[in-house]
């Protein structure tokens, strides 16, 4: 049986305007919210056209070697996570082979009707045969016709979109055959986001920011800026280690009002291990 819609569009906006200067506590100083926000509101990534919900629901905590906090929790157990975040709205779903999380969200989408979700995936891939390896493979792994994203896993070379062009040439060719909507990359390095925000090629970018750069690729005032050259051309910017891969555990609401009051992610992701801390997590987006 589907699970029931909520198809909740809500009017979004965050405060544009950052303060640059840090308080003594290492806090930033946040702007007010012009708009309440919530972690369900529909969204549109960039210049894609795809809408989607604020929080993606990340599968990959410490996610390596096909394994992560997250697929730990067993087939079942993260499927039914990822269909408690969409009985609540959410509809973003975050994988990536690294993580080996595609089993658990193939079964989630067993449960919801296709188009009303987006999924991310992202391989590590680094030639074009094996680029269009995976692009079947995570298809057939999912059990879906299309791929929604797919991103060029941690890229940290100054030189990628030179360096990998062949990859991202099968990432395009896949694009106008539909077999996926949008491609992007996830930087690992500023020197790969400052290449990322230079490319007209890149639609979509997973980028890490916090308020302390825990994590980063280098401190919020040299990253925000690139984001900014970023969101100015259209691209879709997807953020990341949004509580420093759990360093800021402790500060989500700092963090969360950090992330909403910059203007420049379109969504961001965040990994839940349980029912308890994904819906903690929306109401703290809520109250933020």
């Amino acid at each position: 049986m589907k699970r029931r819609e909520f198809l909740k569009t809500a009017a979004y906006g965050v405060g544009t305007a950052w303060l640059g200067s840090r308080l003594t506590t290492n806090l930033w100083a946040f702007p007010d919210l012009a708009n309440k926000v919530g972690a369900s509101d529909t969204v549109t990534l960039g210049n894609t056209g795809i809408k989607t919900s604020r929080l993606a629901m990340g599968t990959g905590t410490v996610g390596v070697g096909h394994h992560s906090h997250q697929t730990a929790l067993g087939v079942k157990g993260l499927s039914d996570l990822l269909l408690n975040g969409y009985d609540k709205g959410l509809r973003f779903f975050d994988a990536a082979d690294a993580y080996g999380s595609h089993p658990h969200v193939a079964e989630a989408l067993k449960h919801v009707q296709r188009d009303r979700v987006t999924v991310l995936t992202k391989s590590w891939s680094r030639d074009p045969a094996g680029m269009r390896a995976d692009l079947d493979r995570f298809r057939k792994e999912l059990g879906t016709d299309y791929l929604d994203v797919a991103l060029i896993h941690c890229v940290t070379e100054g030189d990628w979109t030179e360096r990998y062009k062949g990859v991202m040439d099968v990432l395009s060719d896949a694009k106008q055959k539909g077999i996926i909507r949008a491609h992007g990359v996830s930087c690992h390095s500023i020197e790969a986001l400052r290449a990322a925000a230079k490319s007209p090629w890149v639609e979509v970018d997973l980028a890490r920011i916090n308020p302390t750069g825990a994590s980063m690729d280098a401190d919020p005032s040299t990253v925000i800026p690139v984001l900014k050259e970023m969101k100015a051309s259209g691209k879709a910017i997807v953020g990341m280690k949004i509580l420093g891969a759990g360093a800021l555990r402790n500060r989500q609401d700092e963090c969360l009002k950090f992330a909403l009051s910059l203007g420049v992610l379109d969504a961001f992701t965040i990994g839940a291990e349980n029912r308890g801390e994904q819906e903690d997590l929306i109401r703290r987006i809520a109250a933020a």
